[in-house]
């Protein structure tokens, strides 16, 4: 997450197509709008220099006026890339590594379904990785909490490519829409085509293809967890 810090305008409104870092001497083209929150606004920002993409939010000063908000807003400064941001760069990540973060991710979503929490829309972008290349889930903007034990949730919502068969059908759905799409986060997804029509199509019918790179043992768990899971 990038924070951008402007100076209020007459029309705060209005956010230039051009955004400045100037502590670090950087240039953003402000590109889609992606959601708002209480005093900030968050935009696809593209960085000039090597056409890296982030979520900015991006924050009039004026609205910074007591300290603590100041604070809090500059210590969010670049602490957190994305496991999307490092499987852009890499191109992919290493059987050990993607052990490790699976056993991180694995463990904050068992805390999650522990507190009757379901996520709803965990992909790549949604997971983080601090200095320690420690792993946090963020984005909580489409979860939910069941108000009891065997509640079953309707509401269509998530990333068409992570999004699994059970939201798509509105049959109502639990802990086992994040459980897919800790499935489908293999990089290429394995649900992509050239229609958002025919990939809900091949979703609802289970049908999917494991890249070749992914080891034996790694396929073999993924299929378990599929048939058990999702089997029509």
């Amino acid at each position: 997450m990038l924070i951008i810090k402007i100076k209020q305008e007459p029309r705060p409104e209005i956010i230039p197509d051009m955004l400045c870092d100037a502590a670090a001497k950087k240039r953003y083209r402000r590109g889609r709008f992606l959601g708002k929150s209480g005093f900030a606004k968050c935009y696809e920002l593209t960085d000039l220099d090597n056409g890296q993409i982030f979520a900015g939010k991006i924050v009039s000063k004026q609205l910074l006026v007591k300290p603590h908000l100041k604070d809090k807003m500059c210590g969010r400064h670049f602490i957190f890339k994305s496991l999307k941001e490092l499987y852009m760069r890499r191109k992919a990540v290493t059987e050990p590594e993607a052990r490790y973060f699976m056993h991180q991710l694995l463990l904050g979503v068992k805390y999650l379904h522990e507190n009757k929490m379901i996520h709803r829309d965990l992909k790549l972008e949604n997971l983080l990785l601090n200095d320690y290349m420690e792993l946090k889930i963020g984005d909580f903007g489409l979860a939910t909490k069941l108000d009891f034990t065997g509640e079953r949730k309707r509401t269509l919502c998530g990333t068409p490519n992570y999004i699994s068969p059970e939201v798509l059908n509105m049959e109502g759905h639990g802990f086992e829409v994040d459980v897919w799409s800790m499935g489908a986060s293999v990089g290429r997804h394995p649900f992509e085509t050239q229609s958002l029509k025919y990939n809900y199509s091949i979703i609802k019918r289970n049908k999917y293809h494991i890249p070749s790179r992914i080891g034996p043992l790694a396929s073999e768990s993924a299929i378990t967890m599929r048939i058990e899971n999702h089997c029509p």
